[in-house]
């Protein structure tokens, strides 16, 4: 089975040329990214492979059924950037990765928490500068804190067990209630109360109609004066103008991102020789209260492994006509 995988990085041939050892596929990796432009390079490829920032539009799902594409393989949770129903319609089924590590992730938003409280980035910028002054490097003690999860997933819960361990108040929001995460001692609140309670907000719910830019004046305004708001989801969880405007008055204390709702033309790229023209991302470069990474929570040695075998296991129950139980 010949597969083409987009958006390739060094780290993917590195992961999928191992795990490929057990399945014996044809793989074919291009740096581009996939969107109508290039579409086309698909050529006698049954199977695509695709990340965050790939866009499989309708006139992407076309182009990619008169090339023969049968199956689009995700190699990541969502799929908010697939048309689902265009896919359908042109024969091509799609899967994903539902889950890989997401201890990755919740420890990731542990990390900005940490580095924003106690501004540990620019402590360390200090320090090489022979500046070791305390001034404006004051944090405060996570345990007693109450941290609303809003989404309580995998990554949700694996979150809340680390927080737990530091003596934090545990609130939670989802559609869905967990008897597991009861266990933990989470309350699970209604949205206006978690936004109204919280010190720490993280968010780790999928992109949806209904979730897109959950976080927006109206949600902003609901909250504590200057809240610490995470993000390690999806990028247009948050309207990026609206919380602009809540680090200007000080509504929000503290950001931390790994991912932007406009990073398709940013993130897993070096730009560092280029004037970057996002002027939203380069206005909350400004603030020294905003800590952002290239969504890089998902980068660990442990979810790069289990991302490319239960990607190949996709392949294999699609080549043999048997239900991964990771369709979408």
């Amino acid at each position: 089975m010949n597969v083409t995988f987009f958006s390739s990085k060094p780290y993917d041939l590195t992961f999928f040329q191992q795990t490929n050892a057990d399945f014996g596929f044809q793989l074919r990796f291009l740096k581009v990214p996939l969107d109508e432009t290039t579409a086309e390079l698909v050529t006698g490829s049954p199977v695509v492979c695709l990340f965050v920032n790939d866009q499989a539009n309708a006139a992407v799902i076309r182009t990619l059924a008169r090339q023969g594409v049968r199956l689009i393989v995700l190699r990541c949770a969502g799929f908010n950037n697939v048309d689902l129903d265009a896919a359908r319609q042109a024969g091509i089924q799609v899967m994903r990765v539902p889950a890989y590590s997401p201890h990755s992730v919740a420890e990731h938003t542990l990390a900005l928490i940490l580095a924003l409280n106690r501004k540990t980035h620019r402590a360390y910028n200090r320090v090489k500068e022979g500046n070791f002054a305390l001034e404006g490097l004051m944090g405060f003690d996570l345990f007693g804190q109450t941290v609303g999860l809003l989404g309580l997933g995998k990554i949700g819960k694996v979150t809340a067990r680390i927080l737990g361990g530091f003596g934090c108040q545990l609130l939670a929001y989802d559609v869905v209630r967990d008897e597991e995460a009861e266990q933990l001692g989470i309350e699970y609140v209604s949205l206006p109360e978690l936004l109204n309670r919280s010190d720490i907000l993280t968010l780790h719910c999928p992109l949806t109609p209904e979730t897109r830019h959950i976080i927006n004046k109206d949600t902003l305004a609901r909250m504590k004066k200057g809240v610490m708001l995470i993000n390690t989801g999806r990028g247009a969880l948050i309207d990026t103008q609206a919380v602009i405007e809540s680090l200007k008055n000080g509504q929000v204390g503290y950001l931390g991102l790994d991912v932007y709702e406009e990073e398709s033309h940013l993130f897993f790229e070096d730009l560092s020789n280029t004037i970057i023209q996002d002027d939203t991302f380069m206005r909350l470069l400004t603030f020294p209260n905003v800590l952002i990474t290239g969504h890089q929570a998902f980068f660990t040695r442990n979810a790069l492994q289990g991302i490319a075998r239960t990607t190949c296991r996709n392949i294999q129950a699609f080549v043999e006509g048997k239900a991964s139980g990771n369709e979408v």
